[in-house]
């Protein structure tokens, strides 16, 4: 599940979806009626405004790209805070869409409620692997076991040339050096979904559970993808974990996955909707994927987020309704969806689910 700590444990009325009032500061001005299924539509206008995870960075700036090009009245923003910012300012009525790499908790959903005068409406929008990455000169290759790589950001194996790092890369040349373990200062869905692995596939030697924030002191902290990437860059013997679009030229480690290596590849990720199942809760408006971080089969790579965007079901004015249901389905179209994988190279999202998606973006309402 992408958010184990606190799954969605019931489905909330569809008539919430309905409720008159809309959300506070979300207003734009729209000089038509309504855009099309696929987002485009000159006859849009105005500003929308977003927040969330900093792994969307990538495919957002390709979104934003593609609808304000067909759209050129349009202001698409998105400030990427983490998607616990960002969640946080989409519950607090500040944006009128978020990005998040973990779906709603039950207390947000609550919260939601509340904000939206209506529930928030949640579909994923890529999947995406996260690599683990690393600096290690000399090293072109890393092979991790799920116990290792656990061992590692536990502070358990603390040099690489380690027993169970050096059996498991046997032809590798490995340095006497300490390893430092580069983790997310800022509340992550990345780090959420990473320890969410650890825990599932190494429970053992990860026990402190899927967190979004650090539970430990040790390694490093960086803010921000951004910032993993750059203290792992700046490092010799750093490894880290980030989305892998924005891994750059650094090295990615492989894990074992039944009995073979299998490498943070978009191909290799995108199989994981096959072997996954709904959320515990999951409704038609709520689309969210309870992650199998441990499939046997040969050749899926589990240590992925599948990263949502979340809107309100009401709000204020058709204006708005117009902008975020025109914007929301050309992210899930089939050009918004290849625009994500060329940008950030993450995995299109299935035709079920963006046929699940486009009926929930369809129910959107205003007030009135």
């Amino acid at each position: 599940m992408n958010r184990i700590l606190r799954p969605r444990a019931a489905a909330f009325g569809a008539a919430a979806l309905v409720v008159a009032v809309g959300i506070s500061g979300c207003s734009a001005s729209n000089e038509g009626d309504s855009s099309s299924s696929d987002g485009t539509s000159s006859s849009l206008s105005g500003d929308l405004n977003g927040a969330g995870s900093s792994a969307q960075e990538a495919a957002m700036a390709a979104w934003k790209a593609g609808f304000q090009s067909s759209n050129p009245d349009v202001t698409v923003n998105y400030d990427a805070v983490g998607s616990g910012g960002g969640r946080e300012q989409f519950l607090a009525g500040g944006v009128q869409y978020a990005g998040s790499d973990d779906y709603l908790s039950d207390e947000e959903a609550t919260k939601a409620q509340k904000t939206c005068n209506g529930e928030a409406i949640e579909y994923p929008v890529y999947v995406s692997p996260i690599a683990v990455i690393y600096n290690l000169p000399g090293v072109d290759q890393l092979q991790l076991t799920p116990q290792t790589l656990a061992s590692i950001f536990a502070g358990k194996i603390t040099t690489w040339d380690d027993a169970a790092i050096a059996g498991e890369n046997p032809d590798a040349k490995l340095p006497s050096s300490n390893i430092t373990p580069v983790h997310r200062s800022d509340e992550s869905g990345t780090t959420g979904n990473f320890t969410d692995y650890l825990s599932q596939a190494a429970p053992q030697q990860w026990t402190y559970g899927p967190v979004e924030s650090w539970p430990i002191k040790s390694g490093e902290g960086a803010d921000g993808t951004s910032g993993v990437v750059s203290a792992v860059k700046g490092g010799d013997g750093t490894i880290g974990y980030a989305d892998a679009s924005q891994a750059g030229d650094l090295g990615k480690a492989m894990v074992e996955v039944g009995g073979e290596y299998v490498g943070p590849t978009p191909e290799a990720a995108s199989q994981i909707l096959d072997v996954s199942k709904p959320a515990p809760g999951a409704t038609d408006t709520n689309i969210t994927i309870e992650v199998n971080r441990t499939p046997s089969e040969a050749g899926v790579y589990p240590i992925v987020l599948v990263s949502y965007q979340m809107v309100c079901s009401t709000y204020d004015s058709q204006d708005t309704v117009d902008l975020v249901q025109g914007f929301a389905s050309y992210v899930i179209s089939s050009d918004g969806q290849q625009a994500a994988s060329q940008a950030a190279g993450s995995a299109p999202i299935t035709d079920s689910i963006r046929e699940q998606a486009q009926a929930a973006i369809d129910m959107i309402s205003t007030s009135s």
